[in-house]
């Protein structure tokens, strides 16, 4: 693919709601969690989204589970999916054709909610018992990625 260059399509991107967060691998996870926290506990939000993409799954699922152990009461729903993302690829050198290419992507979508959610649902999660959920107080940031706990 040396010879190829790609092609920057126009996206036709959604509009994002004020209670949804989009992860991706390059945000930093503290990031995610503080903006969560604060949609929640300061700007009154009932129910936040988040969403990711291929190698960003895991990424949320951890800023998820972080957040259900900071802020007591929360029940979840999460829905999985994928989806098919084609690439145009221009070629750099005369003589060769230009190429698509289509990548099969998971996604996650994962509600967190203040108020019950539906509780038949196929990803619905109870929130956690109390004594799961700790104070902002009793979590140290690193600088990086990573989350210590301190004992208390």
């Amino acid at each position: 693919m040396d010879r190829y260059e790609r092609v920057e399509k126009p996206r036709n991107e959604t509009p994002i709601s004020e209670n949804e967060i989009r992860i991706t691998t390059q945000g930093k996870m503290r990031n995610y969690i503080t903006y969560a926290i604060s949609l929640i506990q300061d700007k009154g939000s009932e129910e936040i989204v988040l969403k990711a993409m291929g190698r960003a799954i895991n990424k949320t699922v951890a800023i998820v589970e972080i957040v259900k152990r900071r802020i007591a009461g929360l029940h979840q729903i999460t829905t999985i999916g994928s989806t098919d993302i084609t690439d145009s690829w221009k070629p750099l050198e005369e003589g060769l054709v230009p190429l698509e290419t289509t990548r099969h992507v998971s996604l996650i979508c994962i509600t967190l909610s203040t108020k019950e959610l539906d509780k038949d649902s196929t990803g619905y999660q109870a929130p956690l018992p109390p004594d799961q959920v700790k104070q902002s107080g009793e979590f140290d940031y690193d600088g990086g990625d990573s989350l210590r706990f301190l004992k208390v």
